[in-house]
Parts: C-alpha cells; sequence; structure tokens
C-alpha cells in the first residue's frame, strides 16, 4: 500500500540506464570497425546526451524531449556536412523513443501530437536520407522507425491506462464520500431526535421539578454540539437516498476481525486501549460512529493487504489507542521484501480510506518500514463534548 510510485520509476530508471550503457558500449565498437571512428564518436557523443536526456525526463518530459529530438535533428545535419552516415543510431532511436512516449502518456494532447510530429518528421528525414544514399532503407533507420511506432503506441496505451486508473480512483472516493455521508447523515438525525425527545422532556418537568431542568438543558446542549460536529463533516458530501445505509461496526467487531484474520494468516495481535480509556469505550469517552467506522474500515482494508501481499509475514501487529490528536490506528506487519512489495501495494482500497480519513480532518500513511514490513499509521480527531 504504497504513497509512491517512485520505487518503481526509479527501478524503470536504472533499467534503461543498463541498457543505455550496454547498448553505447555495443555499436560504438561496431561502428568504429564498420563506418570509422569519426561517426563512432558522433553517434556516441549524440547518443549520450538523448540517454542522459531520457533518464531526467520525469522532470520536465517536454523540455527533455524537445531537446533530444533538437539534438538528433542538429546530429543529421553535422553528419550531412562531414559525408557521415545521417540515419540515427540504434540506441538514439530508442532513447528517443523513451522520451516521445513519455510526453504521449502524461501530457495533454496537443503537445503530445506536437512532439509524436516532431519526433515523425527525424524519422521521415532519416528515411528520405537513407533512400537517396543507398537506394534503400537501412537497418538502422528501419530500426528507428520501429522505434517511433513502438513509442507512439506504448504511448497511448499507457495514457489510456492512466485515464481508467485516475477513473477508478475518482470513483473509489466517490463512493467512499457517499457512504460516509449516509452514516453521518444517520448519525445527524439521532443526534436531532435526541433533542427533540429532551426539550419535550423538559417542558413537561419544568414546573413540577424545575431543578432538573439545567441537566436537561446541558444533555440537550451536548447533544446539539454532537450533531454540528457530525454535520460539519457532512458539508460538501453527497447522499444517494436510494441506497441503504451500513450500520456502523460495533467496537466488539474489531476484536472479532482480528481474531478472523488470525486464524485464515499470519498471527496477528490486538492492542487496545488500557486504563481510563477502556475499550470498547463508554460514557463521555465513547467515539463518534463515523470514528469507530472508520477505525473497523482502515483495519480490516489493512489485514486483507497483509493477506493478499504478505502472508509470509511472521506476526502482524494491530494497534489502536488515545493520543493527542484524538484516535491512533497503527497496522504493522514483518514481512520481509519481496518483488510484489515493490513501488505500489493496496491499490484503491487505500485511496478509499485516505478519502474517508482525510474528509474526518486526520492523516494517513502507509509505506515501508524500516528495516522490513510495512505500516499503515492513521489519526482521527475526536470531537469536543464539553458542554458550554
Amino acid at each position: 500500500m504504497s504513497d509512491t510510485r517512485r520505487p518503481a520509476g526509479l527501478l524503470c530508471d536504472l533499467g534503461l540506464a543498463v541498457v543505455f550503457l550496454l547498448g553505447l558500449a555495443f555499436t560504438a565498437v561496431m561502428l568504429a570497425d564498420s563506418w570509422g571512428p569519426r561517426y563512432a564518436v558522433l553517434d556516441g557523443t549524440v547518443g549520450a546526451t538523448v540517454c542522459l536526456l531520457a533518464l531526467r525526463r520525469r522532470r520536465d518530459r517536454v523540455r527533455t524531449a524537445a531537446a533530444g529530438l533538437g539534438v538528433a535533428a542538429v546530429a543529421v545535419v553535422v553528419a550531412h556536412v562531414a559525408g557521415l552516415p545521417q540515419e540515427p543510431g540504434p540506441i538514439t532511436g530508442l532513447a528517443l523513443a523513451v522520451l516521445v512516449g513519455s510526453v504521449i502518456r502524461a501530457r495533454p494532447v496537443r503537445t503530445a501530437a506536437a512532439v509524436g510530429g516532431a519526433g515523425l518528421l527525424v524519422i521521415v528525414g532519416s528515411l528520405l536520407t537513407s533512400l537517396d544514399n543507398r537506394h534503400g532503407f537501412s537497418a538502422v533507420t528501419v530500426f528507428a522507425v520501429l522505434c517511433w511506432l513502438a513509442a507512439v503506441a506504448v504511448g497511448v496505451a499507457l495514457r489510456l491506462t492512466d485515464a481508467r486508473g485516475r477513473a477508478t480512483t475518482e470513483r473509489v472516493r466517490r463512493d467512499e464520500r457517499l457512504a460516509l455521508a449516509r452514516e453521518l447523515h444517520d448519525v445527524v438525525a439521532h443526534h436531532v431526535t435526541g433533542i427533540v425527545v429532551q426539550a419535550q422532556a423538559a417542558q413537561l418537568v419544568a414546573a413540577k421539578r424545575p431543578a432538573e431542568v439545567p441537566a436537561m438543558l446541558a444533555g440537550i446542549e451536548l447533544s446539539g454540539a454532537d450533531a454540528l460536529a457530525a454535520m460539519r463533516r457532512v458539508v460538501g458530501l453527497l447522499r444517494d437516498t436510494d441506497d441503504a445505509a451500513p450500520a456502523p461496526p460495533d467496537p466488539e467487531q474489531l476484536t472479532d476481525l482480528v481474531a478472523r484474520f488470525d486464524r485464515l494468516g499470519p498471527p496477528v495481535r490486538l492492542r487496545l486501549p488500557a486504563g481510563d480509556h477502556g475499550w470498547p469505550p463508554t460514557g463521555d469517552l465513547a467515539w463518534p460512529p463515523e470514528v469507530t467506522t472508520t477505525v473497523h474500515r482502515i483495519v480490516q482494508e489493512s489485514l486483507t493487504n497483509v493477506s493478499r501481499h504478505a502472508p509470509h509475514a511472521g506476526s502482524v501487529t494491530v494497534t489502536v489507542d488515545r493520543c493527542s490528536e484524538g484516535v491512533s490506528v497503527e497496522v504493522v506487519d514483518d514481512a520481509p521484501p519481496a518483488p510484489a512489495r515493490v513501488g505500489h501495494r493496496g491499490g484503491y482500497g487505500l485511496v478509499g480510506m485516505r478519502e474517508r480519513v482525510r474528509t474526518l480532518g486526520g492523516t494517513l500513511t502507509a509505506g515501508p518500514r524500516d528495516g522490513r514490513g510495512w505500516a499503515v499509521r492513521a489519526t482521527l480527531p475526536l470531537p469536543a463534548r464539553t458542554p458550554r
């Protein structure tokens, strides 16, 4: 359940760097034997420059792609003046494909089309030069054309995949907001009903037992404060009234949830509040239903991901406690690093958890621990319950 794709990106760039280095070394030897040292130096210089730009593409995809295409175009002109082969070398073509594909994947349609068209111009120029000089297409030119076609195809495919991922992420966020809105709506309705009942009772006892009225008014104020706190959380959320609102889980269900995962997967240890803040919280220490539901969802999603991505973990620890911010939730495992844990872990379940926690005003982090294992940590604020 990683919050970042940087590890996967670093691995991709490392693989590209290895391919570029091996390719540059191989083509330098081959070109020196076939076309002479002058062309080997020119192609090596151009190839190394474009490869470096390809490895730095994440900083500014459009500028690095434009610079790479510009270097390739200048190299064609220099080679023509020097009487050398004018088509880009194979590694240059591969690096240009990475640059062009990166822009097609991640930038607006007009920008992507402009960069793709510029790459096509460079390739067409190489084709015309190759045809004019050799009465046919060289293997290097054909490889450059294939690289450009692959760059366009892969870039478009990744662009569509990213768009589907964003749409799915937005749908998960919307569904999470709707579910939370339903829960908070029911909480507000509960408090308003209590306020009405207490107000009616206060009217009945005011004449006969006036000493009890202040306590009733304090209860009404407390219920009103709780309702306002819940209403602040529901502002901006939409509610689908056609769906049945799920009942928030009881605190005891957290113990049952952990016990079920303990039977089916790695050993799970549950740590709950002790002492004055016992479990389940009651009275003035009772948590709002939306907080209890969110705690349950965080633990459930985290344990599900442990079972899915780290079944080889030796142990899992779930800690739920009070903290200065309100409520803290932590789920950690000690699984050793594995290929499946590199990059993105957790999928859209993490998106839903983060959206729910953010809506309640809390924070959530997820990622690898120092040494080994994975950790999910969240804090949720609790509304003040002191009557004014």
